[in-house]
């Protein structure tokens, strides 16, 4: 069986990340889940955070790890002895980056494929950046993440002004 890495930001992880490691888990020997650590975005969490996070929330899978890279995704792949890149399809929309991503990932590293999986319904409507706008906002996002990732959502909002959440970033 193969080995493949599912790359992302993760920033932060949420449950429509975990169900794509969970269900790629489930497939392949070993998945080696790439926090991408210099992406062209600006992010609300550190590196070693979203390492941290990530990494709790899939710690009971032993056939996962999770380590960060820098550069392109290709070359990261080729490092691990991959074959295959996991990502996840949520909307119709999301189909036209990740055909375009497939295709460069073809002509960068041809004996790379890519291996798209369909976000579970539940999970369809989920984005970091939502997570993220909900939190900043004080709304609860306790069903879109794990408590420890709550946790430190509501952290950042109260450093950031909004003492809405703070009982929730307090507990546990």
């Amino acid at each position: 069986m193969a080995i493949a890495v599912y790359p992302g930001t993760f920033d932060p992880v949420h449950y429509g990340h975990i169900d794509i490691a969970k269900r790629a888990a489930e497939i392949f020997e070993r998945l080696i889940v790439g926090v991408y650590e210099r992406p062209q975005k600006s992010l609300m969490f550190s590196l070693a955070d979203r390492l941290t996070m990530m990494r709790e929330a899939l710690r009971d899978i032993p056939n996962i790890s999770v380590m960060s890279y820098r550069g392109l995704t290709v070359d990261f792949v080729r490092q691990q002895g991959a074959s295959v890149i996991v990502r996840g399809l949520r909307v119709v929309s999301d189909f036209e980056l990740e055909y375009q991503m497939a295709l460069t990932t073809r002509k960068l590293a041809p004996e790379v494929d890519m291996v798209c999986l369909m976000t579970s319904l539940e999970y369809a409507f989920i984005s970091s950046t939502i997570v993220k706008d909900i939190a900043l906002a004080g709304g609860s996002v306790s069903a879109f993440v794990p408590p420890h990732v709550e946790r430190a959502l509501y952290l950042v909002a109260k450093s950031r002004g909004n003492p809405s959440n703070v009982m929730n970033a307090e507990r546990g």
